[in-house]
């Protein structure tokens, strides 16, 4: 499997090639970019194309970015969240939006796939926002196939991002392009990584890997919960169509990224061989 990490580790931080070379040295063979402004400004095409020349010269492949969830600068600023799902239309068009700026980094940095949340977290199941993730899916299907991405719908702690529920809008909307980023750590919390895999496994195209002790969504270092990582990486080795390894991970003052990366891969590469 593709090894590879999400610059969230890094999320409170403005990412530049630095930060990035790190996560080479940690073994990454790809990256997915978190896009917040604060972190990675895709408004600014300077940033944009400083980040795609590192990319260039180092072989090291810009997998994914992950759509933005906030409206401000800041991660997690307690500003308008971006949510294709709001009652408000208003809201839903701004949110809109704001992920299409992302999108257009491809038009300067080519990336495979945009991972999208649907819904905010604890967001409650309602048939008008079931129809308006129909809507704004098959939207933003259109605008990013042009640019060469793929759509990954990511299941989150939410009533409308179940898998069950996820499975039902791919069902609907008849794209088989559609994809699914699978995520352990969410898996776990809402009732079982081998349940959720079972579930989304044709639709698996990339991941978010990263351990809970099932109580909250931390973003550990696998090992650091209590997920089975054999029973869980057994699995997404069967996955049909083959997803980057990709961690997920939420940094930590006076943890040093590189040497946990290597440890983690290692890991996550050997877990579930034993019996094989």
């Amino acid at each position: 499997m593709l090894r590879a990490m999400s610059s969230y580790v890094y999320i409170g931080q403005r990412l530049g090639p630095a930060l990035l070379e790190t996560l080479k040295r940690g073994g990454a063979q790809a990256v997915e970019i978190f896009a917040a402004r604060g972190h990675f400004n895709y408004h600014e095409k300077e940033h944009v194309r400083e980040l795609t020349g590192w990319f260039k010269s180092e072989g090291v492949e810009l997998h994914s970015l992950h759509s933005p969830i906030y409206m401000s600068n800041d991660f997690r600023s307690g500003s308008q969240a971006l949510n294709l799902v709001d009652m408000e239309k208003r809201n839903r068009i701004e949110a809109m939006d704001e992920i299409k700026r992302a999108l257009e980094v491809a038009e300067i940095a080519p990336f495979r796939f945009l991972v999208q949340h649907i819904g905010q977290s604890d967001e409650a199941d309602d048939s008008r926002k079931f129809d308006y993730a129909l809507s704004s899916i098959e939207h933003l299907r259109a605008f990013a196939r042009p640019l060469g991405v793929t759509l990954l719908l990511e299941n989150t702690p939410n009533e409308l991002a179940t898998p069950e529920k996820l499975k039902e809008l791919l069902r609907a909307l008849r794209y088989p392009d559609l994809g699914i980023c699978f995520d352990t750590g969410h898996a776990h919390l809402m009732g079982g990584v081998s349940q959720a895999y079972e579930t989304l496994a044709d639709r698996i195209r990339s991941t978010h890997v990263h351990d809970n002790s099932n109580d909250r969504d931390s973003h550990l270092w696998p090992g650091g919960g209590n997920i089975d990582w054999d029973q869980t990486m057994k699995s997404l080795r069967s996955a049909p169509q083959a997803p980057a390894l990709l961690m997920e991970i939420e940094g930590a003052e006076g943890v040093e990224p590189v040497s946990k990366m290597a440890e983690a891969f290692k890991k996550l590469e050997t877990a579930g061989t034993a019996t094989e």
